[in-house]
């Protein structure tokens, strides 16, 4: 579980998002910033082995439809982040290192 990104489809979206903390990274192949964003999301879990992080490939054609239809998405990559089952923050466009562990920090790893 903790250390890697986890590939996240319709199949396992609602029990991924009900983690204590998680990270989903909506992206498409045919997207420079979200290709460049994978680097980041691996070193963003294994810097938190304790948060869920995924990648949902929007590309992928019958595999994210029931997530496209809870989520109108303008800006790839976009980045959620989940709070037992609750969104509590939403950030468009690519997320550097740095500013990413510090809404992780800010927003699922206090309370």
């Amino acid at each position: 579980m903790g250390g890697t990104v986890d590939e996240v489809s319709d199949a396992n979206y609602e029990e991924f998002k009900q983690a204590p903390a998680a990270v989903v990274a909506y992206g498409i192949a045919s997207c420079e910033p979200c290709n460049e964003y994978d680097p980041i999301l691996e070193q963003t879990a294994s810097q938190f082995p304790t948060i869920r992080i995924g990648k949902a490939k929007m590309h992928v054609p019958g595999r994210c439809r029931e997530i496209k239809k809870q989520h109108q998405f303008e800006t790839y990559p976009t980045t959620h982040l989940f709070s037992n089952g609750k969104l509590v923050l939403t950030r468009e466009g690519k997320v550097q290192a740095d500013e990413l562990a510090a809404l992780i920090n800010d927003h699922l790893l206090k309370g």
